[in-house]
C-alpha cells in the first residue's frame, strides 16, 4: 500500500493554549517544536510511509517540516482542521496514494512500533484504523484506505463520529488502543503524566 502520513500543525506559538497556566508562551512554543520534530523524525525512518505531508499556517512549522524532508501545504483562510486535512488528502491522491495516515504532532510517547501497528491493521482495504485518546473521546490517529474513503470529522468527541462514518461507508473498522497513542499532550494532567514518565525533560520538567 502506498501510504502518506499527514501531520496537521497549529501555529507553534499558539498551540497548547490550555497549558498557559503551567508553561510560558516560549516554553509552549519550544514544546510544540520538539513534538513536531520528534514526530517527523519517527516517520522519516519508516519504510512503510512513502511521504510525509505537513499542513499548517505557520511558516516556521513548514520550514521545520521541509528541513526533515517532508512536503508541506500552507493553510489559508479561516483555520479549519477538517478542511485542511481534506485538501492535504487530495494532494496525496494526486500522487496515486492509496492510503493516508493522519497523525497529530502532539503525541509525546509515539514510537515507530506504534505506527507499524496502525499500518498492519490497515491492510486489505476498504479499512479505517482509529487510535482514540485515553478517554476514548478524541481521535489521536486515523488511517484510511483508500485515501478518499470517508470525510474527516475531527473535533470534540470525534472518535465516535469517525467510527460511525467508517461503518456507514462499509469499511472494516479497526480500533487500536495503545497507551502511547492514547496520550495527547493537551491538558495540565497530561503534562504531569509526561513528567512522571521522564519524557521531554528539557521543557516540561520544572527547575
Amino acid at each position: 500500500m502506498t501510504l502518506w502520513a499527514i501531520i496537521p500543525v497549529k501555529p507553534l506559538r499558539r498551540g497548547k493554549s490550555r497549558l498557559a497556566g503551567t508553561l510560558s508562551e516560549d516554553e509552549r512554543t519550544e514544546l510544540n517544536r520538539i513534538l513536531l520534530e520528534r514526530t517527523l523524525t519517527t516517520l522519516a525512518d519508516m519504510k512503510d510511509v512513502d511521504q510525509v505531508l505537513v499542513v499548517s499556517r505557520d511558516p516556521h512549522a513548514l520550514t521545520i517540516a521541509r528541513n526533515h524532508g517532508a512536503r508541506t501545504v500552507r493553510e489559508d483562510g479561516q483555520p479549519q482542521l477538517n478542511t485542511a486535512l481534506k485538501r492535504a488528502s487530495v494532494i496525496a491522491q494526486v500522487y496515486a496514494t492509496r492510503g493516508v495516515l493522519v497523525l497529530p504532532a502532539d503525541l509525546p510517547l509515539i514510537s515507530a512500533s506504534d505506527i507499524h501497528t496502525l499500518i498492519e491493521k490497515g491492510t486489505n482495504p476498504p479499512v479505517v484504523v482509529i487510535a482514540p485518546d485515553r478517554h476514548e473521546r478524541g481521535t489521536n490517529a486515523l488511517l484510511m484506505s483508500p485515501a478518499n474513503l470517508m470525510e474527516f470529522d475531527f473535533g470534540e468527541n470525534s472518535f465516535k463520529r469517525h467510527c460511525e462514518r467508517a461503518i456507514e461507508v462499509g469499511a472494516r473498522l479497526e480500533i487500536v488502543n495503545l497507551p502511547s497513542l492514547g496520550l495527547d499532550l493537551d491538558l495540565p494532567e497530561d503534562l504531569e503524566i509526561v513528567r512522571r514518565l521522564g519524557s521531554l525533560k528539557s521543557v516540561v520538567t520544572p527547575e
